[in-house]
């Protein structure tokens, strides 16, 4: 028999161990690949829901100040209204560019309760721009968006896999529920 023959079972061996470790790493650098790429998907979720939140929060906190020069709301820093009205455009710009992202990266479920929430601080709105002077349908808005945001934020929780949170409320006075 020749040196060859004698040697080919560990050249096979060498040959196959080469191939096995080469899928192997494969592999492994495939689900790493798999892994890093929904990582980043999920931060940029994460993102696009953060930066949604705060455009409408932005619109949120000047109708509240807005509110309280019209006498709704008992909030300690009243907003003339032609100033509200330049704030509410600047931040009406900046929650569409937002909505894009959570269409874009959100599930079918915050999509429709960061529509829910984007409905009901419309509402507000639309009683800051009539200058509404009523305190009880005011407050009515106001608590439909702090359901709609609660709303959001569990469904946002849900979907990035966090915990559920706090519903950020808390009695800032006596008879004022936080916003």
């Amino acid at each position: 028999m020749s040196a060859f023959m004698q040697q080919l079972p560990a050249l096979l061996g060498v040959v196959i161990g080469a191939l096995g470790s080469y899928l192997v790493v494969m592999r492994g650098d495939d689900a790493r690949f798999r892994r890093e790429q929904a990582a980043r998907r999920e931060d940029r979720r994460l993102a696009a829901y953060s930066e949604f939140a705060r455009s409408l929060r932005a619109s949120v906190s000047t109708m509240f100040r807005a509110a309280a020069q019209l006498g709704n709301d008992p909030h300690p820093h009243p907003l003339p209204l032609g100033e509200a009205a330049v704030r509410l455009g600047e931040a009406s710009e900046a929650r569409d560019l937002a909505w894009e992202s959570v269409l874009l990266f959100g599930s079918p479920e915050v999509v429709d309760a960061a529509r829910e929430w984007a409905v009901a601080v419309a509402e507000m709105e639309q009683a800051v721009r009539a200058e509404a002077r009523d305190r009880e349908g005011w407050k009515t808005l106001a608590g439909k968006q702090r359901v709609g945001r609660e709303g959001f934020y569990a469904a946002a929780r849900s979907d990035v896999g966090l915990p559920a949170g706090h519903s950020g409320r808390w009695q800032t006075r006596p008879g004022r529920e936080g916003a």
